[in-house]
């Protein structure tokens, strides 16, 4: 429970009802509780931290300001909604975000009515928010609606088609949209001048004029309205960054001091009586409040627990490579061996491993923002000039970019190589960032080449060969570590279509994809069953599934993608077109969307760790008997 001595107003706001009890003067002081708390709740927790530290002031002053839920606050991606979530009765609850069970990381509409978009993915708040606007509108009435976009959500394409749309209707929407800008770019540029143009521009009386002029002049498009609406265009372009909202049909306001509550709650306040789409402009410092953070913006944008008297503390000895660093080093070391190598990554250079070759060869380094069809599409373009363009990707993200994986590189067979992080089970961040889809929605595309590496080196290899290949190729790997493998230092490649047995046995064929080969492999040599890494989702390797399919009773298909559409989808299509009848189970996750926990717990409610995969195939095949000391031989090297 809240320490009532520490935070004695914070300990009273059960409800943003409870939060608008308060004098507003007493609103910087709830907000300095409101930061307190969050520092010590994350470093209990760990989770996302310094987007939520730099919105405090905000959030605190439009749960005070505005009748939520009723009226609708829509965040960006949800990075910043902790302060959200504490102030609307997850207060004593905010420790157990990411955990089973616990708090959802980022806006959930199944777990409050406060959330009223669920989120993950960026720069969907802008064309949600107008959505609500004009259902509201069409039943008749009043709610507010306000999307808080983070400037990093600009960057991508789907927030200024919403804002265009919002500007350009002949019925103006009632929306507001809040520009949270964090950039530090920006910082230097808001002195007394801006400060002041910000003060004007939320002026209760100027905006009144403004209002009243609009009325005087009427049809907006008149020659009269059109004029004045190009000098006030004019005027405010010459001083502040408006020109490009005012263009686009907002009314812009600001910038004005995002930690300043007083200047937010007049701001604020004069904008929730106007009609039409209106545009804040506020400046923030992300991570506001935690000087560690503010200085590595960076690396506390999402941390582990920690002791917020020392930051974030780094875990000494050896480091176990992950599947990403283990991405990173290939990639520079094939940007050495091959001047072709182009590398891209939408917005993610920490998250896909491409921090050594920005700095390395920064001319061959390419972050396009938040902006994943564009990568894709990039690449493509790149590929057609003789190019070898790498898109370092999340399989969560990559659905973004489906549309131009499959128009603008698969139909063109263009060579891209899609470097696929956070494949299969991903974990804490729940069903947004799942990459649970990814094999499916591959597979089906003509021309494409997908694979899955078992291990480390395999990784390493999968990536060469999909380099290599000249056609599109796509390398699906998961998050975290592997189980261990030294990972070589050349750039070889593997046959292209050809599995590996793992272990020759009998009866049953264990058909593992990826990660889940180690899991496999265990359970395989306590049944004396046959172990195949399968390597390739496609092509599959027809000739060993047929040998096999002629000396087994049973096939078993397991990966960490959805059953629907899948791997072992794959293997029945291949049997079903030779005339084969052969018992098929296909272990994989299940037809829904999955929760936050962690990737161990996720794995095992899907039935995929060693003990869930033993219970399903001996429930299918019952009389297995373990098998002696010897009956069992593992193959080398092979098929």
């Amino acid at each position: 429970m809240i320490d009532t001595k520490r935070y004695p107003r914070l300990a009273r706001i059960d409800s943003p009802a409870d939060l608008r009890g308060f004098d507003e003067a007493e609103l910087p002081q709830i907000a300095d509780e409101l930061r307190a708390y969050l520092i010590e709740s994350v470093g209990k927790s760990g989770g996302h931290f310094g987007a939520g530290l730099g919105v405090v002031e905000l959030t605190t002053v439009l749960h005070w300001l505005y009748d939520t839920p009723d009226d609708r606050i829509v965040w960006d991606v949800g990075h910043q909604c902790y302060p959200h979530k504490i102030l609307t009765g997850r207060r004593d609850t905010i420790h157990t975000v990411k955990q089973k069970d616990g708090v959802a990381p980022f806006p959930k509409r199944e777990e409050s009515e406060f959330d009223t978009f669920g989120v993950g993915h960026s720069s969907t708040s802008i064309s949600a928010a107008l959505g609500m606007a004009i259902a509201n509108a069409q039943a008749g009435n009043n709610r507010k609606v306000i999307a808080v976009i983070g400037d990093g959500s600009m960057t991508a394409g789907m927030a200024y088609e919403a804002l265009n749309h919002a500007g350009g209707m002949d019925t103006e929407p009632d929306v507001l949209v809040i520009l949270n800008d964090n950039r530090m770019s920006i910082s230097e540029a808001v002195g007394g001048l801006t400060r002041m143009l910000g003060r004007m521009s939320s002026s209760s009386t100027l905006n009144a004029l403004r209002e009243g002029g609009k009325k005087l002049l009427g049809d907006k498009n008149s020659p009269p309205a059109r004029f004045v609406k190009r000098w006030e265009g004019q005027w405010k372009g010459m001083f502040v960054p408006s020109s490009l909202f005012e263009e686009m049909g907002f009314h812009y306001t600001g910038p004005i001091d995002g930690h300043d509550v007083k200047a937010l709650v007049g701001a604020l306040r004069t904008l929730k009586g106007l009609k039409g789409p209106q545009l804040l402009h506020v400046i923030t410092t992300k991570g506001k409040g935690f000087e560690l953070a503010e200085d590595d913006q960076i690396g506390y944008h999402a941390v582990s627990p920690f002791d917020p008297a020392k930051g974030v503390v780094a875990k000494s000895g050896p480091k176990k490579p992950t599947y990403t660093d283990i991405f990173g080093s290939w990639l520079c070391d094939m940007a050495a061996a091959d001047d072709r190598l182009l590398g891209i990554t939408p917005a993610m250079r920490e998250g896909s491993g491409l921090v050594r070759l920005s700095k390395e060869s920064p001319e061959r380094y390419f972050d396009v923002a938040i902006a994943e069809p564009h990568s894709v599409t990039l690449a493509a373009g790149m590929a057609t000039e003789g190019a070898e363009p790498v898109v370092a990707i999340y399989s969560t993200f990559l659905q973004r970019g489906y549309d131009q994986l499959v128009h603008d590189v698969a139909i063109q067979n263009l060579d891209v190589t899609f470097a696929i992080d956070r494949g299969g089970v991903v974990g804490p961040d729940g069903a947004t960032h799942a990459g649970n889809l990814d094999l499916s929605f591959l597979r089906c595309v003509p021309n494409m080449l997908v694979m899955a590496p078992a291990d480390e080196d395999e990784g390493r290899k999968l990536l060469t060969t999909g380099f290599r290949h000249p056609g599109p190729a796509a390398v699906r790997y998961p998050r975290g570590t592997g189980p261990g493998v030294e990972v070589q230092a050349s750039l070889e490649t593997l046959p292209i279509g050809k599995a590996e047995l793992r272990q020759r046995g009998s009866r049953v064929a264990l058909l593992a994809f990826g990660a889940i080969v180690p899991a496999a492999e265990r359970v395989g040599a306590e049944l004396g069953l046959t172990v195949v890494n399968m390597r390739f989702i496609k092509p599959l390797d027809r000739d060993l599934l047929l040998e096999l399919a002629a000396t087994h009773e049973g096939f078993v298909t397991l990966e960490d993608n959805v059953v629907m559409g899948g791997a072992g989808s794959a293997v029945g299509e291949l049997l079903h077109a030779e005339g084969i009848a052969l018992p098929l189970l296909q272990l994989g996750l299940p037809d829904a969307f999955q929760h936050h926990a962690s990737r161990e717990d996720l794995l095992a409610e899907a039935g995929l760790d060693e003990a869930g995969i033993r219970s399903a195939v001996l429930k299918r095949w019952p009389d297995l008997q373990h098998p002696a000391g010897a009956s069992a031989r593992t193959a080398a090297g092979g098929a």
